[in-house]
């Protein structure tokens, strides 16, 4: 068997690339092209899932000149930036979809057998005031150095109540959260920061 043939590619170690490339791939799309297509190319915005198929030297042009914006307008591109962090699906501003859910609606939402145990805080006011889920206060309580980290975390001081670690997390998540800051990310790593103290604190029983 003659060592050029390319039958010989198939069982040694390192076939020839080039041969390779001339008998497996398709031809470059480029008019008056006649190389190996070895890359693919975006045919459009509008026709994402649909690509060129050219050599190295005419992929290397065409991504010179390529636009995925073209045609539209600058108001346009940066409405399409602005929804792309959100993958183009729909947000609202904190609070903006509603207020206090009334005793029947709060009813909906409880699962089957609930016996008035609440740990996340989901049914407030109904939960607070049957009293079945209530904790010791924190008063009298030792600090640990994590806690007190936490509570440094949210601004607050060692004998903080439970009211108060919650309306400061309610406070502190909505000015660091995106959607308050037209879409800035740069806030994640300090809301990120605010809800593991918070969960922290909350896995020790202090809210």
């Amino acid at each position: 068997m003659s060592t050029n043939s390319p039958l010989f590619d198939r069982i040694r170690v390192k076939p020839g690339q080039d041969r390779r490339l001339r008998t497996d791939l398709p031809g470059c799309q480029w008019p008056g092209c006649g190389d190996p297509a070895t890359h693919r190319a975006p045919k459009g915005r509008l026709r994402a899932s649909e690509y060129w198929r050219f050599c190295l030297e005419h992929v290397r042009e065409y991504n010179s000149t390529y636009n995925f914006f073209a045609g539209m307008s600058d108001d346009a591109v940066a409405k399409y930036q602005k929804d792309d962090i959100t993958g183009h699906r729909p947000t609202w501003k904190m609070g903006s979809l509603g207020g206090k859910r009334s005793s029947a609606s709060r009813a909906d939402f409880r699962p089957p057998g609930w016996a008035g145990e609440d740990p996340f805080g989901l049914f407030g006011e109904t939960a607070a005031a049957s009293g079945r889920h209530a904790r010791p206060a924190n008063e009298g309580r030792k600090i640990l150095n994590a806690q007190r980290r936490a509570l440094e975390v949210l601004g607050l001081e060692p004998d903080a109540k439970r009211a108060d670690i919650k309306a400061k997390f309610k406070v502190l998540v909505k000015r660091h959260h995106p959607d308050a800051n037209g879409g800035d990310r740069g806030f994640e790593d300090r809301l990120r920061e605010i809800i593991a103290a918070y969960n922290y604190l909350k896995s020790a029983g202090f809210c």
